[in-house]
């Protein structure tokens, strides 16, 4: 799961910075075909591989990892963490209820 989003987040990324699979694995200081092994399932990058190639998108592994939700999720999420944990239950019960009644 974690892997094929890992490969789709940077053929992403790669495709809106407008740079091919040969260039960010030159750019990155490895041979032509770094990205391609990675995209293609071949390969992960290591931790300091990650690290690098977020670095290249000039964003933090957090903002990598980040998944693009909905702006009513996001703002679900930042009411959410004003409330206290018996709150947050309550909450997570109701929501438990709604989509098994879907």
């Amino acid at each position: 799961m974690y892997e094929e989003f890992i490969r789709n987040r940077i053929t992403e990324l790669r495709m809106k910075k407008g740079v091919s699979e040969y260039k960010m694995s030159y750019d990155l200081g490895h041979n032509k075909n770094y990205i391609r092994t990675i995209t293609s399932g071949s390969a992960l990058p290591s931790v300091s591989g990650l690290l690098n190639i977020c670095e290249y998108f000039e964003m933090s592994p957090s903002e990598f990892f980040e998944r693009d939700y909905p702006q009513v999720i996001k703002k679900a999420e930042a009411l959410m963490m004003e409330l206290d944990e018996d709150d947050l239950l309550f909450v997570l019960s109701m929501i438990q209820r709604l989509v098994k009644n879907k």
